[in-house]
């Protein structure tokens, strides 16, 4: 890492050192500062549990404990300068143990790290708001959808080599390097992900999952992916009957789909879930810019629910990445078929308002 020298036009190289001659250990410093800044493993994640020694008759204890976006457990191991040679084999041990987690004992081992730390909300209220409001216990730590991530100083080359092999297996590890520099008397750090190379994880995932598909696709819709599909299904014959808003959609599984804004990172969404049917401008189209988008809007916000005609929700959510501006109906279930018809008439309602509503705020962003 090189600091730039403006005036010299010149660039000077910092000081890489270690942990430990840093005097920086693995519990107290590097577990800490990923425990506050999940975001520093590149992903929007929630840690629910550090040092978790939950399993049965075993002693062992897990670094950190998190959930991903989309409900996946992530155990985290960090080591410092060197990984030594049993951190895959450790890692692989844990979410082993973790794969039995049923999302009531997610949701307990969650209350116990937030009523240990202080924190007064409920684990119930902070896995709601990670997840968006959704029915969040539907998707926890479904099959074996347990995530890796490592992170060290260095990585030996039997622990690279274990991990590139265990990527062609479908399974997801991450391996972080982590490298202290020293400025002055002030130390830099870097997070780099090195395995599997970011610009290249969507391309590994994809031929992992290829692979998987040709040895033999066993797969089964559950029966609310089934119900999701089916409604998707007879909702886009309804409003393409209506408007061509949704004319190059699919169906989907998923409790939401989404129709382009025209500007990157802004979208319409629609979701349904087993509480609601929701109409939302969702905002994400980076870190730096969400809350600056929402507000452009928010300064428009008296003219926008004037087009649209009902108040909306206006969600800057500052402690999350995102941001989003809804339209909700409550009292209604994606599981109930006497609530489709309710819930079509409100989605093709809310998508053409919000449409209307937010064409030329968008068109002038």
């Amino acid at each position: 890492m090189y600091l730039i020298n403006k005036d010299k036009n010149d660039i000077e190289q910092l000081e890489e050192v270690t942990f430990k001659s840093a005097g920086f250990k693995e519990r107290q410093h590097l577990q800490e500062w990923i425990a506050k800044n999940p975001l520093s493993l590149g992903e929007d994640l929630l840690i629910i549990q550090k040092e978790f020694a939950g399993f049965d008759d075993t002693n062992e204890r897990l670094d950190l404990l998190a959930l991903d976006k989309k409900g996946n457990l992530v155990v985290i191991e960090n080591k410092l300068d060197d990984t030594g040679r049993n951190v895959v084999w450790q890692s692989l041990k844990y979410a082993s143990y973790c794969s039995s987690l049923t999302s009531e004992g997610i949701e307990d081992i969650f209350d116990e790290y937030l009523k240990k730390n202080g924190i007064k909300e409920s684990a119930k209220q902070l896995l709601e708001d990670f997840f968006d409001d959704e029915d969040f216990k539907e998707k926890l730590n479904t099959g074996n959808s347990q995530r890796l991530i490592m992170v060290a100083h260095e990585f030996r080359k039997e622990v690279t080599s274990t991990v590139l092999w265990l990527l062609n297996f479908g399974l997801r590890v991450q391996c972080f390097k982590v490298t202290p520099y020293k400025l002055g008397e002030k130390f830099l750090l870097d997070f780099s992900q090195i395995i599997p190379i970011k610009e290249a994880e969507d391309y590994i995932i994809k031929v992992a999952s290829k692979n998987r598909e040709e040895i033999g696709n066993q797969e089964e819709l559950e029966n609310r992916y089934s119900v999701r599909y089916e409604f998707w299904t007879d909702f886009l014959k309804e409003v393409n009957k209506k408007n061509n808003l949704c004319a190059n959609l699919s169906p989907s599984k998923d409790a939401w789909i989404g129709i382009g804004s025209g500007v990157s990172g802004i979208n319409i969404n629609l979701v349904v879930t087993r509480s609601y049917a929701r109409v939302e401008i969702y905002i994400n189209k980076g870190v730096a810019q969400n809350k600056e988008v929402f507000d452009y809007f928010f300064k428009q916000k008296e003219q926008i629910e004037k087009d649209f005609g009902a108040p909306l929700i206006w969600a800057r959510m500052d402690d999350k990445v995102t941001c989003r501006i809804k339209w909700q109906l409550d009292g209604v279930s994606i599981f109930e078929e006497a609530d489709h018809k309710k819930m079509n008439d409100f989605l093709i309602d809310g998508l053409e308002r919000m449409k209307k509503a937010f064409t030329e705020p968008i068109k002038n962003l």
